[in-house]
């Protein structure tokens, strides 16, 4: 499939106070989970840009050239403004500067020490999920309104755009360097399994920090509407398993008009989010 992937230049701001303790609707639980995965943003974007850049010089399709040219423009603007929000966060009592460091010494390693073929399995599995989450956020109005309203709010709907315009680059430029099925799979699960952990503990490290973690009521809330989130339910977990057929590829599922829905919804004549823009 065709598609352009433009780099767009664009600048999020959160001025000092502009954000609540809570800031995702004043959700305990999806403001700490938010918050990790913020912090996990900048260095785990450039790890995916090294990945990609690795092999760069085996790709030889024009239009995948472009698209991956698009793709590392698009990463490193992600990789930017989440290090601005995430400075923001770390002001507001979030572990978002230790979160950075660890992830950054963790993937610097398997960059050092892993083949760069893995490393793209590693690049094309983690796209996978973001490509789900971000195609759940634009799709589903609950998980729209769980993100409140406010600068998060934009930042985020901009970064899952984005997230789902370059949603094959990574496995594109994976299956063209020669990566097989057997490696792509079992480098999904190494994945699941190393993100899942790191996920959960940095999650909880950042809760037991907060003092509305160890009251009851809060935390039982909390924990209810997180698990009854639509990022948890039975069509995700099915479009993530279907990473393991042979004949998986990102796009079998068109997200044409949703892209183009919030092209214009965000950066339409009267777009949401068209003043960010430089």
């Amino acid at each position: 499939m065709e598609r352009e992937i433009k780099t767009r230049r664009i600048k999020f701001r959160y001025p000092a106070g502009s954000l609540r303790r809570h800031y995702v609707q004043g959700d305990l639980g999806m403001s700490h989970m938010v918050a990790v995965l913020s912090a996990a943003f900048p260095e785990g974007e450039a790890f995916m840009i090294r990945s990609v850049r690795a092999v760069a010089d085996q790709i030889t399709d024009p239009e995948l050239k472009k698209q991956v040219a698009g793709f590392i423009g698009q990463e490193a603007t992600h990789s930017r403004e989440h290090r601005e929000l995430n400075e923001r966060l770390q002001e507001m009592g979030y572990p978002t500067a230790l979160i950075d460091r660890v992830i950054r010494r963790t993937l610097e390693a398997r960059t050092r020490y892993l083949s760069p073929l893995y490393c793209l399995a590693m690049t094309a599995a983690l796209e996978h999920y973001t490509a789900i989450l971000a195609e759940t956020l634009l799709s589903d109005e609950r998980a729209l309104d769980m993100l409140g309203e406010g600068e998060v709010r934009s930042m985020l709907l901009w970064h899952a755009l984005e997230e789902s315009e370059h949603r094959a680059v990574a496995f594109d430029v994976y299956k063209a360097v020669g990566g097989t099925h057997r490696m792509r799979v079992l480098v999904m699960w190494f994945t699941t399994l190393a993100f899942l952990a790191s996920a959960g503990c940095a999650t909880y490290m950042s809760l037991f920090r907060d003092r509305d973690f160890y009251n009851p009521k809060i935390h039982y809330r909390s924990a209810v509407r997180f698990f009854g989130a639509p990022f948890f339910s039975r069509a995700v977990f099915r479009r993530l398993l279907s990473y393991n057929r042979k004949d998986f590829h990102p796009n079998e599922v068109d997200n044409t008009e949703l892209i183009a829905r919030w092209n214009a919804e965000l950066f339409g004549e009267h777009g949401q989010i068209a003043d960010r823009l430089h």
